[in-house]
């Protein structure tokens, strides 16, 4: 069931899912949490879509923000409402509605959203792209609890990681942390089968991936030893692979559907390691909605701090140089010492 309100206020977007939903038989409202999608319109269709398939696990109120630019100054002084409410079918297990932002609301959307939160029931907030540098600090993330970014969608992804540290509230959470959890199970169960000390690693993925920064950052902070990263073709993740006293621990995954376990000593394993949907992933970060202190560790221990990390260990050429020509000057001062006898020989 779908209904169409133009020029519309909170209150009467209310009303019409009062009534909607006493249309469709279902006058109580069993959703556990608000959904609030922050978005552009090129991209509203795909949140959206991630949303519903999300929601058949957490059914929810989903309210998807859309700030609509004005063409001339006399739309951008006008403020209007356009609401699209979605019930039953149209919105799978729970509530839809779209929001359109026209004019000096644009800028006041919490006052819109505000009155349409589900009552004692929490509130995440998310952004497929073009997120605020503080989510925390934002007048829509200020309403939540749990507040969701996606730095893959950023143009400077490995920058936006440096700003997420800097503006860490606990609360925040990133889509290119959820996609590593398979990665970071796999390699936590593999250390579980061995008993041994990992002295360095090294992480390999597509270049501009915040993901691979994560896991790298990750492991750095939690085995305490250098973490090297490497660039491949993709897609995304391909290998991690930790150097032991036992020997090396590879994870490879070169297709982005089916790894390899190799560890010193063991026969190989495949394990499944696909790379998952966006619904997935959503539906990952609101089965928990307490802080990620994983997530905010691993995101404090920098990327600057993993590139010093890395240069530390790597081998220095301008050094080695000299050792290798140290042979070739050994002729100078033996003959430096053979003159200086002959002087004193001759006083």
């Amino acid at each position: 069931m779908k209904t169409d309100l133009t020029d519309t206020t909170s209150s009467k977007i209310n009303k019409a899912l009062v009534l909607g939903r006493r249309a469709i038989g279902t006058p109580a409202v069993g959703m556990v949490l608000t959904l609030v999608i922050v978005t552009d319109e090129e991209n509203a269709y795909d949140a959206l879509r991630a949303a519903n398939d999300a929601s058949r696990e957490h059914p929810s109120r989903t309210l998807v923000v859309i700030k609509r630019a004005a063409r001339s100054p006399r739309d951008r002084a006008k403020a209007r409402l356009d609401a699209e409410v979605r019930l039953g079918a149209d919105a799978s297990t729970g509530e839809t509605v779209v929001l359109r932002l026209y004019g000096e609301v644009v800028d006041h959307a919490q006052s819109v959203v505000l009155p349409l939160l589900l009552p004692d029931a929490p509130v995440v907030v998310w952004w497929p792209v073009n997120s605020p540098a503080d989510p925390a600090n934002d007048p829509l993330g200020a309403l939540a609890q749990r507040r969701v970014t996606d730095t893959y969608a950023a143009e400077q992804p490995i920058h936006e990681l440096n700003g997420r540290a800097q503006t860490y509230t606990p609360g925040d959470t990133d889509l290119a942390w959820s996609r590593i959890t398979p990665w970071r199970s796999m390699l936590a169960a593999a250390l579980d089968q061995v008993v041994c000390e990992v002295t360095s690693a090294e992480v390999e993925g597509e270049e501009f991936n915040p993901s691979v920064e994560l896991l790298a950052m990750w492991l750095a902070d939690r085995l305490k030893v250098p973490v090297r990263r490497s660039t491949s073709a993709g897609p995304g993740l391909t290998s991690v692979r930790m150097e032991s006293t036992c020997g090396p621990i590879v994870l490879d995954r070169p297709d982005g559907s089916l790894a390899t376990l190799s560890i010193q000593g063991q026969p190989d394993r495949a394990v499944a390691l696909k790379r998952r949907e966006t619904s997935d992933l959503i539906a990952e970060e609101l089965r928990r909605l307490d802080p990620d202190d994983t997530y905010a560790s691993a995101l404090r221990y920098g990327v600057d701090r993993l590139d010093e990390a890395s240069a530390v260990t790597a081998p220095d050429p301008v050094e080695e140089a000299p050792v290798a020509a140290a042979p070739a000057a050994d002729p100078a001062p033996s003959s430096t010492k053979k003159s200086a006898a002959r002087k004193a020989a001759a006083k």
